[in-house]
């Protein structure tokens, strides 16, 4: 079992979740985020007044799999989150963690039932 950490852009979250369902994906946590890494903020105009905003707004997405769904789970972020054919900065980062013990709190299922 692994856990899915993916940092994507809001823009592209609606889309995801739609590809994530059609290859059988069908839970994980959305959180909204903030954050910053070579693209170090922006510059925003407010009322006429100029200020740096050092944090850009990201959505992070918690995903545990089971192994025989880690691969083509990796590929449809990769692929949906993408801006252009080979990507750009700011498209975001996928981390992938191990998950050593799942409990469903609703039921009696535990390890890979559970997820």
């Amino acid at each position: 079992m692994k856990m899915i950490v993916a940092i994507i852009q809001p823009t592209k979250l609606a889309a995801l979740r739609e590809a994530l369902v059609r290859v059988g994906v069908e839970r994980m946590t959305v959180c909204d985020a903030q954050g910053f890494a070579r693209q170090r903020g922006h510059t925003e105009y407010y009322r006429g007044v100029e200020y740096k905003a050092n944090l850009l707004r990201k959505i992070a997405l918690e995903i545990a799999v089971n192994d025989d769904f880690l691969e083509r789970t990796l590929e449809t972020i990769v692929n949906v989150a993408r801006t252009g054919p080979e990507g750009n900065i700011g498209d975001g980062k996928i981390f992938v963690l191990p998950l050593e013990h799942v409990t469903r709190i609703g039921g009696v299922a535990t390890g890979p039932g559970a997820v």
